[in-house]
């Protein structure tokens, strides 16, 4: 029964900034997914059960062999896949004692492990690097094969408990689905750091990282979904009701007073005639009943206050990108980008590739890692100059996010570089978008380079939609790389706002349904192809 451990952990920053105070939790075998937006501490928390972070205080106790698999992995310089595997000594001496050299220290080496090539042969093979040898340089390898090589090693080990972070990331359509497959074959203690839904969907449990604790749900991440939606509608639901009850409060504040100023007038006129000293002690009774009432009215009011401020709160941690863009609308019938037997050196075949872009599709790129897709975008942006063929442009701006999302000024805040982009939109306009991007107060302020991930993304996105003028076709590859759960969610709500047409490359099933997808490209063997939803 392998298991995870944490008792009372506590961790911060080297600035003092806390991450994790008084933290406890453990985790049975199975498999668990942990979500939580960009900047909770997920990747930190994986890092303090692998032993690569030092908590503060606390313990962190791991029952059986552990696996981690980082989300940025630390490989440097030409390593062979046999030592990304940990296992080229034993291979050495296999080899050296196959030659004919029975040195004793070779079988020292060797230990039991004579069987060693086959099971890493068996690993690779499961993982879609069957043709991979074991000699080769990890330098020759694509970003989406080194992933799956990573995940190889550790698999390898024969794991108790096995810690993956974003594991799917660079990964195209087949070797995800190769990974959900060996995942859900798993019988040890799984904890799994993802954005990939599909993935998330074949989990045993949910663990949602809140505020430093960790939450459990049990069910898959389409369970998870479900309750946290039926949470939205009642603190919804909680919202209007807290605001009724404030208006009601605030209008029987008012009545109140109202009512003790008639009362106050009436007495005035009706006691003329009586003693003053008398007249007096009345006005001093019912001055000190209006104030017991107005204080009564004024506590129903703040608590009636703290109710709205509370509901509110419930509803703010889970926000969406709302907002209309009339100015990217395309005309049905316009042709947005033509291009013909366009050529890459020899990426596209001898023939090049056609691609015809009209009127506000939403189109998916889909295709093996390595086959041009990222290449096609940027002929398209106009960013490549191609090796032949012809392209025309429509009239209208191109936007292209890469995937490094490097289209902003680092140094600037979201709301310069938003100036920057659309320097005739006034002020108010300005702060109105920032909030509508949820970028509020201080936030927006900020240098980009101090923004998550998925703050970059948004303001990005931002910049771009609201650029003048506006873009008529956007490119976006693999906008959800690195993304948490909202912050998909935020770019699903964007896009569905947007009415340009857009070429998106993505292996995220789930987020191209969501965006609406109405055709489908596939790059493979240097040929573009149309082809249904896959």
């Amino acid at each position: 029964m392998s298991k995870i451990v944490c008792s009372a952990l506590s961790f911060s920053w080297f600035d003092g900034t806390p991450v994790f105070q008084d933290l406890g939790f453990t985790v049975g075998s199975g498999r668990t997914g942990l979500v939580a937006p960009n900047g909770a501490g997920k990747s930190t928390l994986l890092k303090l059960i692998a032993g690569e972070y030092e908590p503060l205080s606390g313990s962190v106790a791991v029952d059986g062999v552990l696996g981690y698999l980082p989300q940025t992995l630390p490989l440097t310089g030409e390593p062979t896949v046999a030592e990304v595997l940990e296992i080229a000594p034993v291979v050495h001496a296999l080899r050296a004692i196959e030659s004919g050299d029975p040195s004793e220290a070779h079988f020292t080496v060797i230990g039991n492990d004579w069987d060693i090539e086959e099971r890493a042969r068996a690993e690779l093979d499961r993982l879609g690097l069957g043709d991979v040898s074991l000699d080769r340089r990890i330098g020759t390898l694509s970003g989406g094969q080194i992933v799956s090589l990573g995940l190889a090693a550790q698999l390898l080990k024969q794991p108790d408990v096995l810690l993956l972070d974003e594991p799917t990331n660079n990964l195209d359509r087949d070797a995800r689905r190769r990974l959900t497959d060996v995942l859900g074959d798993w019988k040890g203690c799984l904890l799994l750091v993802s954005h990939d839904r599909t993935l998330l969907d074949r989990m045993e449990r949910i663990a949602e990282l809140h505020h430093g604790e960790l939450r459990f749900h049990g069910g898959n991440f389409s369970d998870y979904e479900a309750a946290r939606q039926a949470a939205r509608e009642i603190a919804e639901k909680n919202l209007r009701n807290a605001e009724q009850e404030l208006k009601r409060e605030k209008r029987e504040l008012q009545q109140a007073r109202e009512r003790a100023a008639r009362r106050a007038a009436t007495g005035a006129r009706t006691n003329q005639d009586i003693p003053r000293i008398i007249k007096g002690g009345l006005q001093r009774r019912a001055q000190e009943s209006a104030g017991r009432a107005d204080i009564m009215h004024s506590q129903r009011l703040d608590a009636a206050k703290a109710k709205v401020d509370e509901a509110d709160r419930a509803l703010r941690e889970d926000q969406t990108i709302a907002l209309s863009l009339p100015d990217t609308t395309v005309p049905a019938g316009r042709t947005v980008f033509h291009g013909q037997r366009m050529q890459v050196r020899s990426l596209f075949g001898d023939d090049g590739v056609d691609l015809s872009i009209r009127g506000p599709e939403r189109i998916a790129l889909t295709g093996a890692n390595g086959v041009g897709k990222s290449t096609l975008l940027r002929l398209i942006a106009g960013l490549l100059t191609p090796d032949g063929g012809l392209m025309t442009r429509a009239e209208g701006r191109v936007a292209y996010l890469s995937q490094k999302l490097d289209l902003l000024d680092l140094d600037r805040s979201t709301m310069d570089n938003l100036q920057s982009f659309a320097p005739q939109l006034p002020r108010s306009d300005m702060m109105n978008l920032l909030a509508r991007f949820l970028f509020r107060g201080e936030r927006a302020n900020l240098p980009v380079r101090a923004l998550s991930g998925g703050e970059r993304l948004r303001a990005t996105l931002l910049c771009v939609l609201r650029a003048e003028p506006a873009p008529q076709l956007l490119l976006l590859d693999e906008p959800t790389n690195n993304l948490d759960l909202v912050s998909v969610e935020q770019l699903t709500s964007a896009l569905n706002a947007y009415q340009g047409a857009f070429i998106v490359v993505s292996h995220d099933d789930r987020f191209l349904a969501d965006v609406g997808v109405n055709r489908w490209l596939r790059m493979a063997d240097g040929r573009l192809t149309e082809t249904g939803p896959v």
